[in-house]
C-alpha cells in the first residue's frame, strides 16, 4: 500500500500545499464511505468548490498528528486547482479498488501526514526582488544558499541541480515549452539516450558546477555526432573546461559559458532592459522553475521562494 501512494504522490505531483491540503482532508471526508468514489458527489451546491475542505477543518486534522503549522489557511477550498486533484485523488483510490488492493485508512492518514511534515521541513531556497539589486548578484545569492545547504549534506547536490533546472526554466522561455525535455538531476544520461542535460537542435547542453575530464570525453563525442557541444559552467569552471577542451583538441570547437552571465544576458534582452519586466522576467523564470523542480524531483527544498522588495 505504502509503494502505491508513494508511487501516486511522485507521479501526479502531490507535493505543494494544495494538492496535499485536498489530500490529507478528502481521506478523513471517505475513509468511511464505499467504493468506487463518484466526484459528482463532492461538490459544492454551486459546483466550484469541493465539500470539506477548509482552514479549520484542515487544521484540526494535522493538529491530530501533532502538526501545528498552518499548511493553508482555506484549506484548499478557494483553489480552483482543488477539483482537479480531488479527482485526481478519487481516479487513484478507485483503481486500487478495481485492482483489489485493500486500503488501510489509518496508513493513508499517517502517509498524508508525514508528507506535510516532510513539506514543513524542506525549507525553500529564497531571493529578495529589489530593483537595486543586479540580477546577477541575485543569482549569485541563490547559488551561495545552495552551496551552503549542500556543506550540510554530505552527498548532496543543490547547486548542481538548481542550476540545471533554471537553464531549463530559462530554456522554456526562449523555446517552445514541449521542445524541451527536462529529467531529474541523478537522472543518467545515456539510460535516457540523452547526449547532454538537454538536447536542443544541434546543441548538446552540459549543466555542471565543475567541469572534469569525463564531461569533456562526452564533448568529443558529440563532436563526433555532429552534435555542437555547449558547456555551462560557474564562472571558476570556465577555464578549467577550456583547458580541458585544449588538452583533448578540442577547445576550438566546444562552446563555454559563465552560467550566471548566461541567464542575465537573456533576462536584460527579453526585457528590452526596462526595470519593471526586468524582473518580470526573473519572477516567470523562478515560477518556470518552480514547477519542473516540483514535476522532476523528489526534494521541494529545491524550490525558490520570492520576498518581494521592490
Amino acid at each position: 500500500m505504502i509503494n502505491e501512494l508513494e508511487r501516486f504522490y511522485h507521479e501526479a505531483s502531490f507535493k505543494g500545499k494544495g494538492p496535499l491540503s485536498v489530500a490529507v482532508q478528502l481521506t478523513e471526508v471517505v475513509r468511511n464511505l464505499s467504493l468506487p468514489l463518484d466526484t459528482s458527489d463532492f461538490f459544492t451546491a454551486r459546483g466550484g468548490q469541493v465539500k470539506g475542505l477548509s482552514g479549520p477543518n484542515l487544521k484540526k486534522i494535522l493538529k491530530n498528528y501533532g502538526i501545528d503549522r498552518v499548511l493553508s489557511s482555506e484549506g484548499g477550498r478557494t483553489s480552483r486547482g482543488s477539483i482537479d486533484n480531488m479527482e485526481v485523488y478519487f481516479d487513484f483510490l478507485n483503481s486500487l479498488h478495481e485492482r483489489g488492493i485493500s486500503i488501510d485508512w489509518n496508513e493513508v492518514s499517517d502517509f498524508w501526514a508525514q508528507k506535510v511534515r516532510m513539506y514543513f521541513d524542506a525549507s525553500p531556497f529564497s531571493i529578495s526582488v529589489d530593483s537595486a539589486q543586479s540580477i546577477r548578484s541575485i543569482l549569485q545569492n541563490l547559488l551561495q544558499q545552495a552551496l551552503d545547504r549542500q556543506r550540510q549534506l554530505a552527498g548532496s547536490r543543490y547547486q548542481g541541480a538548481m542550476m540545471q533546472h533554471l537553464i531549463g526554466a530559462k530554456l522554456e522561455i526562449v523555446l517552445f515549452p514541449d521542445s524541451v525535455i527536462h529529467n531529474s538531476v541523478s537522472t543518467n544520461d545515456k539510460e535516457y539516450g540523452r547526449t547532454g542535460d538537454f538536447d536542443v537542435g544541434d546543441v548538446s547542453i552540459h549543466v555542471t558546477t565543475r567541469p572534469g575530464e569525463a564531461l569533456l570525453e562526452k564533448c568529443r563525442q558529440n563532436l563526433k555526432a555532429n552534435r555542437k557541444p555547449l558547456i555551462i559552467t560557474l564562472e571558476s569552471g570556465v577555464n578549467m573546461a577550456a583547458q580541458l577542451a585544449n588538452e583533448l583538441d578540442i577547445v576550438e570547437r566546444v562552446e563555454i559559458v559563465d552560467f550566471v552571465q548566461f541567464i542575465v544576458a537573456n533576462i536584460h534582452e527579453r526585457s528590452s532592459f526596462t526595470s519593471d519586466a526586468r524582473f518580470a522576467q526573473l519572477e516567470r523564470l523562478i515560477e518556470n522553475y518552480n514547477r519542473i523542480v516540483d514535476e522532476y524531483e523528489n526534494d521541494p527544498s529545491l524550490r525558490i521562494e520570492i520576498a518581494q522588495g521592490r
